[in-house]
C-alpha cells in the first residue's frame, strides 16, 4: 500500500503531521510497529530528534507504532521510495511536457492511485 499526502512546505513539523495520519488512516496491528525509512533531508534528521532522541511524551503515541531506520547519507538507491519515484517517472512523467504544475500533479496522482492497494510491482521495488 502506498499512502501519500502533499504538505505546502516540507519540514519538520509537516513530516511529524504525516506520520500521525498515515497512523490515523493505517493503524499498526495490536503488538505490531511500522518501520519508516528516512533519508538524510534535513526535517527528517530534525524529526527523529525531536521523537527518538529527546523522547518526549508529546511524540510517544508515534514511538509506540513507528521505528525509524535512518539511511546512511548519499544512499538514494536504499530508499525505498526512490525506486517509487524511479518508476514513476520512467512509465509518466519522462520526456513529457506539462502546460501546468496541476497537469503534472494529476498525472503523478494517477500513477500513485495504482499503488493504493497492495501489488506485485510496488512490493518488487521495496523489497
Amino acid at each position: 500500500m502506498l499512502f501519500t499526502r502533499s504538505p505546502d512546505k516540507f519540514d519538520y513539523l509537516t513530516s511529524i503531521e504525516s506520520v500521525r495520519a498515515f497512523l490515523e488512516n493505517c493503524p499498526a496491528p495490536i503488538g505490531k510497529k511500522y518501520a519508516i525509512v528516512m533519508d538524510n533531508a534535513p526535517w527528517h534528521k530534525k524529526m527523529y530528534r525531536i521523537i527518538v532522541t529527546e523522547n518526549s511524551d508529546e511524540y510517544s503515541d508515534i514511538r509506540d507504532k513507528v521505528v525509524f531506520i535512518l539511511l546512511p547519507p548519499y544512499s538514494p538507491d536504499l530508499n525505498p521510495i526512490e525506486q517509487v519515484w524511479r518508476i514513476t517517472r520512467r512509465e509518466n512523467t519522462h520526456n513529457v511536457f506539462f502546460g501546468s504544475i496541476d497537469s503534472l500533479k494529476s498525472v503523478i496522482d494517477k500513477a500513485f492511485a495504482r499503488w493504493h492497494a497492495p501489488n506485485d510491482q510496488l512490493h518488487t521495488l521495496c523489497s
